[in-house]
């Protein structure tokens, strides 16, 4: 067989796609980060028919262009949560408005075959908004955050995802000395709260790209 790698990632992001279905998400596939972009400005977005955008924390978000298209546009309201010029609390009163738009942006840490997203979040926006608020929540993920089961996906952050975030973000946490969650009460904490999506409610309003390729953390 030529290419079993590519196959092997056909079959597996097929599968994740059809159990993603039965649990209530609206699922597609991109075959990269470029072509994520692409489906998600030519067709989920028109689609949705909205006035409002924002987005939450995502680096495969941001890497695939998304972000720098999305903020200068003029077509709908936009709440742009990584402003710069915001003082902390103009961030935060605009992450409390953003859970009230038409569509947030997010990614995920981590998604079961099963068909769960599992997440830990520092402020809680993020997961907020997958849970209640936006009419619309659009999932961008690479095939990396795939994992067999919700223990293997709380393992997969505490022990990746939350330290190597730490470190991204350059926090003052032990796990970005070590690499390793010690279960902390610094000040500087970023894992606070889990939220575990078995099903969107109602039905597609949660929306997953699925993209054949490791992105983010």
């Amino acid at each position: 067989m030529k290419n079993p790698i590519d196959h092997y990632w056909k079959l597996k992001l097929d599968a994740v796609k059809e159990v993603l279905e039965a649990n209530n998400f609206e699922v597609f596939i991109a075959n990269n980060s470029t072509d994520a972009s692409k489906l998600v400005l030519e067709k989920i977005i028109p689609a949705a028919h909205i006035k409002s955008i924002s987005w939450g924390g995502s680096i495969t978000f941001t890497n695939s262009g998304l972000y720098d298209t999305l903020k200068n546009q003029t077509a709908f309201n936009i709440l742009d949560v990584f402003d710069k010029a915001l003082s902390n609390d103009e961030r935060t009163q605009r992450r409390r408005e953003a859970l009230l738009t038409d569509f947030f942006i997010t990614g995920t840490n981590a998604l079961t075959e099963d068909g769960c997203l599992v997440n830990l979040d520092m402020i809680g926006n993020r997961v907020g908004a997958m849970t209640f608020g936006p009419k619309n929540v659009l999932v961008m993920t690479g095939r990396n955050k795939i994992v067999p089961d919700i223990e293997s996906a709380m393992e997969r952050i505490k022990h990746f995802v939350a330290p190597t975030n730490a470190m991204r973000l350059d926090m003052k946490t032990p796990c970005t000395k070590t690499g390793i969650c010690s279960e902390c009460s610094s000040s500087a904490r970023i894992c606070n709260t889990w939220s575990i999506t078995q099903k969107s409610f109602p039905k597609k309003r949660i929306k997953i790209v699925l993209i054949n390729e490791d992105l983010g953390l």
